[in-house]
């Protein structure tokens, strides 16, 4: 599996528009927290269905990105956090040491 880097609100849209599901990973590039909680998501990621795109959104540098995303998705910013979108829905958010592949499998299945 491969990280697309979430850059632009026109990808975002495209999320929304997606028929089926999409992660999207917030992470703070300044944050050990988040830096641990990206590393355990990718050892378990390939677990993830291929189907599935995985985009990655570097908050610090995309803020006005991320502040979109939670306002688009009607969740709480925090950092480090994972969105399960499905039908441009977010059915899932996760965040912290909450964040596990094992549960988005369920969601996803």
């Amino acid at each position: 599996m491969k990280w697309i880097p979430l850059e632009s609100a026109d990808q975002l849209n495209e999320i929304k528009a997606h028929a089926g599901y999409s992660i999207i990973f917030k992470h703070s590039t300044r944050c050990s927290i988040s830096m641990m909680a990206r590393r355990r998501f990718e050892m378990d990621w390939d677990q993830m269905p291929d189907n599935i795109p995985l985009y990655f959104l570097d908050l610090i540098k995309y803020r006005p990105i991320s502040n979109q995303v939670a306002e688009d998705f009607h969740v709480h910013h925090e950092s480090p956090q994972l969105l399960l979108i499905k039908e441009g829905e977010c059915i899932l958010d996760q965040s912290h040491g909450g964040i596990s592949v094992e549960e988005a499998l369920v969601m996803v299945q």
